[in-house]
């Protein structure tokens, strides 16, 4: 028979704390690991494509930090291999980008036909991105520009213009091809 000692209660209790504070860790790991991961946006849940043309912004500051942005602007959506322009108003907690030459943002319908949440990178944070929620007027159109205008033509003239240069943003054809000078949306950009 062993008799117990007081260093044998002092050696059981600093194991269970110990034990306890691994565990808490490990706890505390999953749940921050979830929550950030609850907080980011998969880029799979996106399908759509967004081009924006152009756009006007008031900025919102509050205790001398942006707070909101809002404003109006034009852009193209890409659906289902469509083009369509649209007109959209939006109040977002970070300022928007037009589109550089061709690129276009990741977005799926928060309301169909009527509200979009467009994905915007978030400036110096690689792979990080904040939505923003577009209230968007589909047109029967799509937008192109030209000689440095933006113009409207039939959506079927742009989408024939798509094929002949191979543009298809939903399917990773960020790039038309042999893009040549002339007019509608072959001078797009």
């Amino acid at each position: 028979m062993r008799v117990k000692s007081g260093n044998d209660d002092l050696m059981g209790a600093w194991m269970r704390r110990a034990l306890f504070c691994i565990l808490s860790g490990i706890v505390g790991s999953l749940v921050f690991s979830m929550t950030a991961m609850a907080g980011g946006h998969n880029a799979a849940d996106y399908p759509l494509r967004v081009h924006i043309f152009q756009h006007n912004s008031h900025s919102h500051y509050y205790r001398g930090s942006l707070d909101a942005v809002d404003g109006e602007g034009r852009a193209n959506l890409y659906e289902n291999g469509d083009p369509h322009a649209f007109d959209f108003g939006y109040r977002c907690g970070d300022r928007l980008v037009n589109s550089m030459g061709y690129e276009t943002y990741f977005a799926r319908w928060k309301k169909p036909g009527k509200v979009l949440e467009v994905l915007l990178p978030v400036m110096g944070k690689p792979g990080a991105a904040e939505a923003c929620e577009l209230d968007v007027l589909l047109k029967n159109t799509a937008y192109y520009r030209h000689n440095g205008e933006l113009n409207e033509e039939p959506v079927e003239a742009f989408k024939s213009w798509m094929v002949k240069h191979q543009y298809d943003p939903e399917h990773g054809l960020n790039e038309p091809v042999a893009a040549v000078a002339g007019t509608g949306a072959s001078a797009q950009q």
